[in-house]
């Protein structure tokens, strides 16, 4: 079970790393803040570059908070609010199947993060080495919940609003 965890915690924390590369600083044929910014502004996220900055580097941090196993309940609300957040903007309307651009792919890797984070990160982690005890269900519920409320932050601060048409304004 210890080499399982410690498998998906590096293979997923150091996926997210490679995506904060991409997204925050333009490595990894990414686009940077810059590219990344106007790409979020097209899905109707407001203050792109801003946005683009703390997806980038909450996929870099938590990602790497993640592969090693250091505050892992922590680590992996970031992980899952930055893929809620994704599943609700990029990969939205188009279904669920990720061939069809679907939030299949992020919602898996949100759920695989708050699964871990109900777990705790094993014994080759550095909560374990450090004696942190970060497991179990109020840890896992904590970090569902920061994911949720973080979503739902994002996305009712930056997310842009559909304008009303003068007909629905008028009734």
């Amino acid at each position: 079970m210890e080499i399982g965890l410690l498998v998906i915690q590096a293979f997923v924390g150091l996926t997210l790393v490679a995506h904060g590369m991409q997204h925050a600083l333009g490595l990894l044929g990414g686009g940077g803040v810059s590219g990344t910014g106007a790409w979020f502004e097209s899905m109707g996220i407001r203050h792109g570059r801003l946005m683009a900055a703390a997806a980038g580097g909450t996929e870099l941090m938590a990602g790497a908070l993640f592969a090693v196993g250091l505050l892992t309940p922590f680590a992996a609300a970031g992980i899952a609010a930055t893929m809620l957040v994704a599943a609700a903007t990029d990969h939205g309307g188009k279904g669920f199947w990720i061939y069809n651009g679907g939030k299949e792919y992020v919602l898996t890797i949100a759920t695989i993060a708050i699964g871990v984070a109900f777990n705790g990160a094993g014994e080759w982690s550095i909560d374990a080495a450090l004696g942190l005890g970060l497991s179990g269900v109020p840890w896992g519920l904590g970090a569902a919940g920061a994911a949720a409320a973080g979503a739902v932050t994002v996305l009712g601060l930056f997310r842009e609003r559909p304008v009303l048409s003068a007909n629905a304004r008028a009734a």
